[in-house]
């Protein structure tokens, strides 16, 4: 199967970084997380387009096939047509549709409000990524519940990884050494690289952290990674897609998935 969604090349891109399994079929690709479970994106179908209703009920049994042990349900659609995939009989199987806007750029320029009070570089160590992690919990409004803080665990060390093997940076902006803002950014030599989890301590939000944090990272993976494309993927109703086309990112596509949380009947 040919990907043709570039939110989703991207997506296959940092998973395999990340270590996933990535196995395509003639009309589907399957990613698998085994030692991830509990991350439904890195344990999800691919499917080459919309299906047609009828069809509905034999991808959610190929998923519970390939994945026993899930609770969720987690397929994405390699087509931008909204129209196709609302007439998929996914919505009436009880999964519900996903729409991001994925941004490109080949430039970057400053927000309007560019901070210069932190300081701005790639994590390095042990105490940097543990303030990573930190700010993950931070940014997910404080939850601490076991399995929240298992599934950062995980994704900080699947990020702390990926960077240290040359594949990018995970940049965070510090306030006297303190880590009030980050943002990974990732490409595997071919041109494209992808940003990942632009988070801000809620705390110092709308200091015009984020926006000088995605400038700052842009530059340095057209100059450092040798990309052409910088990727970012945005909720299109977010206050924050008006930052990221702010600093140059314009609307490429339209990512379409559906999911089914464990909790869903």
């Amino acid at each position: 199967m040919q990907v043709t969604s570039l939110g989703y090349r991207t997506d296959l891109m940092v998973r395999r970084m990340e270590g996933s399994e990535v196995i395509p079929y003639p009309d589907h690709v399957v990613v698998r997380s085994p030692g991830h479970p509990g991350f439904w994106w890195g344990n999800f179908i691919l499917l080459a387009a919309a299906p047609q209703p009828r069809e509905a009920a034999g991808w959610l049994a190929r998923f519970a096939e390939l994945f026993p042990e899930a609770g969720h349900v987690a397929l994405g659609l390699d087509t931008a047509s909204p129209e196709a995939a609302e007439r998929s009989g996914l919505p009436e199987a009880g999964l519900r549709i996903e729409r991001t806007t994925v941004l490109t750029a080949d430039v970057v320029q400053p927000p309007p409000h560019v901070n210069r009070s932190a300081d701005y570089r790639p994590l390095a160590g042990d105490a940097d990524w543990q303030q990573s992690l930190d700010l993950r919990l931070a940014a997910d409004d404080g939850n601490e519940a076991t399995a929240n803080l298992m599934f950062y665990e995980q994704r900080t060390a699947d990020a702390r990884r990926v960077a240290e093997t040359g594949h990018g940076a995970w940049f965070g902006a510090f306030d006297h050494g303190r880590l009030i803002a980050q943002l990974g950014i990732f490409s595997d030599g071919g041109g494209v690289a992808r940003y990942q989890n632009v988070e801000t301590d809620p705390d110092w939000r709308r200091t015009g952290l984020a926006g000088t944090l995605v400038w700052r990272a842009g530059q340095w993976a057209l100059s450092e990674l040798g990309a052409r494309t910088l990727v970012i993927v945005a909720d299109p109703e977010a206050e924050a897609i008006r930052l990221y086309r702010s600093v140059g990112f314009h609307d490429t596509e339209t990512q379409i998935a559906f999911q089914r949380p464990p909790y869903a009947v």
